[in-house]
């Protein structure tokens, strides 16, 4: 099955086990030597309308996707939310506001 990037970023992200909305695709993580994508990337929302950062990045793993519909990409997250690597760094913080 071949999509295109435009795509899968108007497809919604659905966690299997929770049930949780977990977003829209904004990025991808390409293997360039493999020509494979290695990963969705889910951008954080953002807190206070951005003035305190925002939310950890959400990285699926392209193994972790099961379902992929015409609306919807199903995946079961094998880390838990608070284990998942965050992309981005929190340079937006209320402490470096008040610095």
């Amino acid at each position: 099955m071949q999509v295109c990037f435009d795509e899968i970023c108007r497809k919604e992200v659905i966690d299997m086990i929770s049930g949780e909305r977990l977003g829209f695709i904004d990025d991808v993580e390409l293997d360039i030597s493999g020509g494979r994508i290695t990963s969705l990337i889910i951008f954080g929302s953002s807190r206070l309308f951005g003035l305190l950062g925002r939310d950890d990045d959400t990285i699926l793993s392209c193994d972790e996707i099961r379902v992929v519909g015409e609306d919807i990409i199903l995946v079961e997250r094998s880390a838990k939310p608070h284990e998942l690597k965050s992309t981005k760094k929190r340079r937006n913080s209320l402490s470096s506001l008040l610095k």
